[in-house]
């Protein structure tokens, strides 16, 4: 992630905007790509960069939107057949469990399962394609992928953003605090991790020492 950011950082604002419509809009169509972390690394770029949010924001919604129509139109045309032939290709994506838990969830929301899919990495790739394939009529379709693009795409940005703007100014400030809080938070992470594995072998030992006590 951190990797991503610097070098998303030496692009020019338009860059920026172009690469997340386009890695989003790809993954949308069912390519198994970034699309989240480009988002979300374009909004981190917005709190501290002359990258705007709203421009941000904008590239990532007419990427959901077209890339899922895209997607949509190939799963209609391919069938299930080629989600099955995609799932081979990429088991660790969409195989055939990935594949039956996108249907169900299409059977339990129906059209507005590409409205939560946004939301949902595993949705986010397959829900146009699969609505294509499901013969989903393409006016209700629409609306549902347009209305999650917006509140995704949004939505994630000004969360981020917000919530940079507030953390840059209170590091700031309180930087010495921060640092402080860190330390502190570090070593009882470290400490809680250190007992629960502890009591965990601990466990493991009582129960293998009862075993051998336990058979004729």
């Amino acid at each position: 992630m951190h990797h991503i950011e610097v070098w998303m950082g030496t692009l020019s604002p338009i860059w920026v905007y172009l690469l997340v419509g386009a890695v989003i809009g790809v993954e949308s169509m069912g390519v198994p790509l970034p699309g989240e972390i480009a988002l979300v690394t374009a909004s981190l770029l917005s709190v501290s960069t002359s990258v705007n949010p709203w421009l941000v924001a904008s590239a990532a919604a007419a990427g959901a939107i077209v890339g899922d129509s895209i997607g949509y139109l190939i799963g209609r045309r391919g069938g299930r057949a080629l989600l099955e032939r995609f799932g081979r290709r990429f088991p660790k994506h969409f195989g055939p469990p990935h594949l039956a838990k996108a249907e169900r969830a299409f059977q339990r929301w129906g059209v507005w399962a590409v409205f939560f899919g946004r939301f949902i990495a595993l949705l986010r790739i397959l829900a146009g394609p699969l609505a294509g394939a499901l013969k989903v009529p393409y006016g209700k379709f629409l609306i549902a992928n347009a209305t999650g693009g917006i509140v995704w795409s949004f939505g994630t940005v000004f969360a981020i953003y917000s919530l940079g703007r507030v953390a840059e100014k209170w590091l700031k400030d309180f930087s010495w605090v921060a640092l402080a809080l860190a330390v502190v938070a570090g070593l009882a992470t470290t400490f809680y991790l250190r007992r629960k594995a502890a009591k965990e072998a601990a466990a493991l030992r009582a129960e293998a020492e009862k075993e051998p006590a336990g058979t004729p």
